[in-house]
Protein backbone atom coordinates (compact mmCIF):
# COMPACT_ATOMS: atom_id res chain seq x y z
CA UNK A 1 0.00 0.00 0.00
CA UNK A 2 1.46 3.34 -1.05
CA UNK A 3 2.21 5.91 1.62
CA UNK A 4 0.02 9.00 1.63
CA UNK A 5 1.65 12.01 0.01
CA UNK A 6 2.72 14.56 2.58
CA UNK A 7 0.86 17.85 2.24
CA UNK A 8 3.28 20.71 2.78
CA UNK A 9 2.10 24.12 3.91
CA UNK A 10 2.87 27.00 1.54
CA UNK A 11 6.14 28.73 2.30
CA UNK A 12 6.70 32.50 2.23
CA UNK A 13 10.22 33.52 1.20
CA UNK A 14 12.01 36.79 0.47
CA UNK A 15 11.98 37.65 -3.24
CA UNK A 16 15.69 38.40 -3.04
CA UNK A 17 16.36 34.73 -2.33
CA UNK A 18 14.89 33.64 -5.67
CA UNK A 19 16.27 33.68 -9.21
CA UNK A 20 14.17 35.74 -11.60
CA UNK A 21 13.40 32.74 -13.80
CA UNK A 22 11.60 31.02 -10.92
CA UNK A 23 8.82 33.61 -11.35
CA UNK A 24 8.41 33.12 -15.10
CA UNK A 25 5.48 30.67 -15.15
CA UNK A 26 3.57 32.59 -12.49
CA UNK A 27 4.14 35.95 -14.21
CA UNK A 28 3.03 34.52 -17.55
CA UNK A 29 -0.23 33.44 -15.90
CA UNK A 30 -0.67 36.91 -14.40
CA UNK A 31 -0.09 38.53 -17.79
CA UNK A 32 -2.78 36.26 -19.26
CA UNK A 33 -5.29 37.13 -16.51
CA UNK A 34 -4.80 40.88 -16.85
CA UNK A 35 -5.37 40.60 -20.59
CA UNK A 36 -8.45 38.39 -20.25
CA UNK A 37 -10.15 40.25 -17.40
CA UNK A 38 -9.17 43.86 -18.12
CA UNK A 39 -7.79 43.98 -21.66
CA UNK A 40 -4.56 45.16 -20.04
CA UNK A 41 -1.12 44.25 -21.37
CA UNK A 42 0.72 43.52 -18.14
CA UNK A 43 3.95 42.46 -19.85
CA UNK A 44 5.86 45.74 -19.25
CA UNK A 45 5.13 45.53 -15.51
CA UNK A 46 6.01 41.83 -15.40
CA UNK A 47 9.29 42.56 -17.17
CA UNK A 48 10.15 45.19 -14.54
CA UNK A 49 9.47 42.64 -11.79
CA UNK A 50 11.79 40.14 -13.51
CA UNK A 51 14.47 42.79 -13.93
CA UNK A 52 14.49 43.94 -10.32
CA UNK A 53 14.19 40.43 -8.90
CA UNK A 54 17.18 39.49 -11.05
CA UNK A 55 19.08 42.43 -9.53
CA UNK A 56 17.98 41.33 -6.03
CA UNK A 57 16.67 44.85 -5.50
CA UNK A 58 12.91 44.28 -5.19
CA UNK A 59 11.49 44.18 -1.67
CA UNK A 60 8.76 41.60 -1.35
CA UNK A 61 7.83 37.99 -0.81
CA UNK A 62 6.96 34.93 -2.85
CA UNK A 63 4.67 32.09 -1.87
CA UNK A 64 6.07 28.66 -2.72
CA UNK A 65 3.85 25.61 -3.08
CA UNK A 66 5.85 22.37 -3.22
CA UNK A 67 8.88 24.47 -4.09
CA UNK A 68 7.20 26.21 -7.04
CA UNK A 69 6.49 29.95 -7.05
CA UNK A 70 2.71 30.30 -6.85
CA UNK A 71 2.35 33.94 -5.81
CA UNK A 72 4.17 37.10 -4.87
CA UNK A 73 3.87 40.62 -3.57
CA UNK A 74 6.29 43.52 -3.66
CA UNK A 75 6.49 46.90 -1.99
CA UNK A 76 8.49 50.11 -1.75
CA UNK A 77 8.95 52.57 1.09
CA UNK A 78 8.98 56.29 0.32
CA UNK A 79 9.81 58.13 3.51
CA UNK A 80 6.95 57.51 5.92
CA UNK A 81 4.71 55.95 3.27
CA UNK A 82 4.73 52.42 1.92
CA UNK A 83 3.28 51.21 -1.39
CA UNK A 84 2.31 47.61 -2.09
CA UNK A 85 2.70 47.46 -5.85
CA UNK A 86 1.10 44.10 -6.57
CA UNK A 87 -0.14 40.89 -5.02
CA UNK A 88 -0.89 37.91 -7.21
CA UNK A 89 -1.50 34.20 -6.71
CA UNK A 90 -2.08 31.55 -9.35
CA UNK A 91 -5.68 30.36 -9.43
CA UNK A 92 -5.04 27.05 -7.64
CA UNK A 93 -3.44 28.86 -4.69
CA UNK A 94 -5.66 31.96 -4.62
CA UNK A 95 -7.20 31.61 -1.19
CA UNK A 96 -7.89 34.17 1.51
CA UNK A 97 -5.34 32.44 3.73
CA UNK A 98 -2.56 32.65 1.15
CA UNK A 99 -3.37 36.27 0.30
CA UNK A 100 -3.24 37.07 4.01
CA UNK A 101 0.16 35.37 4.32
CA UNK A 102 1.66 37.59 1.62
CA UNK A 103 -0.07 40.76 2.80
CA UNK A 104 1.00 40.26 6.40
CA UNK A 105 4.59 39.61 5.34
CA UNK A 106 4.67 42.87 3.38
CA UNK A 107 2.94 44.88 6.10
CA UNK A 108 5.25 43.44 8.74
CA UNK A 109 8.28 44.79 6.88
CA UNK A 110 6.71 48.14 6.06
CA UNK A 111 5.52 48.90 9.58
CA UNK A 112 8.58 47.23 11.13
CA UNK A 113 12.05 47.75 9.62
CA UNK A 114 10.84 50.34 7.09
CA UNK A 115 9.12 52.39 9.82
CA UNK A 116 6.31 53.74 7.63
CA UNK A 117 3.16 55.24 9.12
CA UNK A 118 0.91 54.78 6.08
CA UNK A 119 0.53 52.10 3.41
CA UNK A 120 -1.35 52.53 0.12
CA UNK A 121 -2.28 49.91 -2.43
CA UNK A 122 -4.68 49.12 -5.24
CA UNK A 123 -4.63 45.35 -5.64
CA UNK A 124 -6.59 44.50 -8.78
CA UNK A 125 -6.26 40.71 -8.45
CA UNK A 126 -7.06 40.42 -4.75
CA UNK A 127 -9.80 37.89 -4.08
CA UNK A 128 -10.45 38.96 -0.48
CA UNK A 129 -13.15 41.60 -0.73
CA UNK A 130 -14.36 41.81 2.86
CA UNK A 131 -12.47 44.46 4.79
CA UNK A 132 -12.60 42.52 8.06
CA UNK A 133 -10.88 39.50 6.52
CA UNK A 134 -7.74 41.47 5.62
CA UNK A 135 -4.68 41.55 7.90
CA UNK A 136 -4.65 44.44 10.39
CA UNK A 137 -8.21 45.27 9.38
CA UNK A 138 -8.69 47.50 12.41
CA UNK A 139 -6.33 50.03 10.82
CA UNK A 140 -7.66 49.70 7.28
CA UNK A 141 -9.69 52.14 5.21
CA UNK A 142 -11.08 50.45 2.08
CA UNK A 143 -12.43 52.38 -0.91
CA UNK A 144 -14.23 50.25 -3.55
CA UNK A 145 -13.59 51.19 -7.18
CA UNK A 146 -15.65 50.89 -10.34
CA UNK A 147 -13.89 49.88 -13.55
CA UNK A 148 -15.75 51.85 -16.25
CA UNK A 149 -15.55 50.93 -19.92
CA UNK A 150 -16.77 52.78 -23.02
CA UNK A 151 -16.95 51.16 -26.44
CA UNK A 152 -15.13 53.09 -29.15
CA UNK A 153 -18.23 53.00 -31.38
CA UNK A 154 -20.02 55.39 -29.01
CA UNK A 155 -17.30 58.03 -28.96
CA UNK A 156 -18.18 59.67 -32.29
CA UNK A 157 -21.63 60.50 -30.93
CA UNK A 158 -20.28 62.68 -28.13
CA UNK A 159 -21.03 66.32 -28.93
CA UNK A 160 -18.89 69.27 -27.78
CA UNK A 161 -19.82 70.37 -24.28
CA UNK A 162 -20.93 73.79 -23.14
CA UNK A 163 -17.43 74.54 -21.85
CA UNK A 164 -15.82 74.05 -25.26
CA UNK A 165 -15.58 77.82 -25.81
CA UNK A 166 -14.75 78.82 -22.22
CA UNK A 167 -11.20 77.50 -22.12
CA UNK A 168 -8.49 76.72 -24.59
CA UNK A 169 -7.79 73.00 -24.78
CA UNK A 170 -4.31 72.10 -25.95
CA UNK A 171 -2.37 68.89 -26.30
CA UNK A 172 -0.22 67.90 -23.34
CA UNK A 173 3.23 69.46 -23.18
CA UNK A 174 5.91 68.89 -20.51
CA UNK A 175 6.05 72.66 -20.03
CA UNK A 176 2.66 72.36 -18.30
CA UNK A 177 3.97 69.83 -15.78
CA UNK A 178 4.19 72.26 -12.84
CA UNK A 179 0.83 73.87 -13.60
CA UNK A 180 -0.79 70.44 -13.89
CA UNK A 181 0.57 69.52 -10.46
CA UNK A 182 -1.03 72.66 -9.03
CA UNK A 183 -4.34 71.81 -10.72
CA UNK A 184 -4.29 68.33 -9.17
CA UNK A 185 -3.52 69.70 -5.70
CA UNK A 186 -6.38 72.20 -5.92
CA UNK A 187 -8.87 69.75 -7.45
CA UNK A 188 -8.49 67.09 -4.75
CA UNK A 189 -8.70 69.28 -1.67
CA UNK A 190 -11.35 67.60 0.51
CA UNK A 191 -11.93 64.88 -2.11
CA UNK A 192 -12.04 61.18 -1.23
CA UNK A 193 -9.21 60.45 -3.69
CA UNK A 194 -6.96 62.62 -1.55
CA UNK A 195 -7.53 60.09 1.22
CA UNK A 196 -6.70 57.20 -1.11
CA UNK A 197 -3.54 58.75 -2.63
CA UNK A 198 -1.70 61.28 -0.51
CA UNK A 199 0.25 62.51 -3.56
CA UNK A 200 -2.87 64.47 -4.52
CA UNK A 201 -2.65 66.57 -1.35
CA UNK A 202 0.33 68.70 -2.38
CA UNK A 203 1.93 70.09 -5.50
CA UNK A 204 5.14 68.21 -4.68
CA UNK A 205 3.23 64.93 -4.41
CA UNK A 206 1.34 65.65 -7.62
CA UNK A 207 4.64 66.25 -9.41
CA UNK A 208 5.79 62.78 -8.33
CA UNK A 209 2.46 61.31 -9.44
CA UNK A 210 2.81 62.88 -12.89
CA UNK A 211 6.39 61.67 -13.23
CA UNK A 212 5.37 58.14 -12.27
CA UNK A 213 2.52 57.79 -14.75
CA UNK A 214 4.68 59.15 -17.57
CA UNK A 215 7.80 57.10 -16.85
CA UNK A 216 6.52 53.76 -15.53
CA UNK A 217 3.98 51.24 -16.91
CA UNK A 218 1.88 50.77 -13.77
CA UNK A 219 -1.04 52.67 -15.34
CA UNK A 220 -0.23 51.67 -18.90
CA UNK A 221 2.12 53.47 -21.29
CA UNK A 222 1.59 57.25 -21.25
CA UNK A 223 -0.14 58.38 -24.46
CA UNK A 224 0.60 62.02 -25.16
CA UNK A 225 -1.54 62.37 -28.34
CA UNK A 226 -4.77 61.89 -26.34
CA UNK A 227 -3.68 63.86 -23.25
CA UNK A 228 -4.93 67.43 -22.88
CA UNK A 229 -4.63 70.54 -20.76
CA UNK A 230 -7.36 73.18 -20.40
CA UNK A 231 -5.98 76.71 -20.24
CA UNK A 232 -7.80 79.69 -18.75
CA UNK A 233 -8.36 82.22 -21.56
CA UNK A 234 -7.68 85.17 -19.23
CA UNK A 235 -4.67 84.02 -17.23
CA UNK A 236 -3.08 81.55 -19.63
CA UNK A 237 -2.72 79.13 -16.73
CA UNK A 238 -3.78 75.48 -16.72
CA UNK A 239 -7.20 74.94 -15.17
CA UNK A 240 -7.83 71.28 -16.02
CA UNK A 241 -6.04 68.16 -17.20
CA UNK A 242 -6.94 64.84 -18.81
CA UNK A 243 -4.07 62.38 -19.13
CA UNK A 244 -4.24 59.03 -20.86
CA UNK A 245 -2.30 55.84 -21.44
CA UNK A 246 -2.47 52.75 -23.62
CA UNK A 247 -3.11 49.49 -21.79
CA UNK A 248 -2.85 47.32 -24.89
CA UNK A 249 -3.52 47.52 -28.62
CA UNK A 250 -7.00 49.02 -28.93
CA UNK A 251 -7.46 49.65 -25.19
CA UNK A 252 -6.92 53.12 -23.73
CA UNK A 253 -7.09 54.33 -20.15
CA UNK A 254 -7.76 57.71 -18.53
CA UNK A 255 -5.11 57.93 -15.83
CA UNK A 256 -6.12 61.35 -14.52
CA UNK A 257 -8.88 63.87 -15.12
CA UNK A 258 -9.60 66.90 -12.95
CA UNK A 259 -10.37 70.63 -13.08
CA UNK A 260 -9.82 73.44 -10.60
CA UNK A 261 -12.60 73.86 -8.00
CA UNK A 262 -13.95 77.09 -9.53
CA UNK A 263 -14.75 75.28 -12.79
CA UNK A 264 -16.24 72.09 -11.39
CA UNK A 265 -19.72 71.58 -12.81
CA UNK A 266 -18.98 73.83 -15.79
CA UNK A 267 -18.69 70.99 -18.29
CA UNK A 268 -14.95 71.44 -18.70
CA UNK A 269 -14.23 67.93 -17.43
CA UNK A 270 -16.66 66.50 -19.99
CA UNK A 271 -14.99 68.41 -22.81
CA UNK A 272 -11.52 67.26 -21.78
CA UNK A 273 -12.72 63.66 -21.59
CA UNK A 274 -14.52 63.92 -24.95
CA UNK A 275 -11.37 65.10 -26.67
CA UNK A 276 -9.23 62.41 -25.08
CA UNK A 277 -11.68 59.71 -26.11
Amino acid sequence: MAAAREIRAPQVVDLRQLPAQSLDTMLDLEVSEWQTLLGWDFRPSADLVRRFVGMQSLSGYALLSDGVTAGYTYFVAEGEKGLIGDLYLVETQRTAANEALLLEAALGDLFGPCCVSRVESQLMMLRMRERDSLPRAEFLAAHPRQFMVMDAARITGLKPGRAARKALVENWSPRRHEEAAQVIEAAYQGHIDGEVNDQYRSAAGARRFLANIMQYPGCGLFFQPASYVAVDVWTGRACGVCLTSMLSAGMGHVTQICVVPSLKGSGLGYELLRRSL
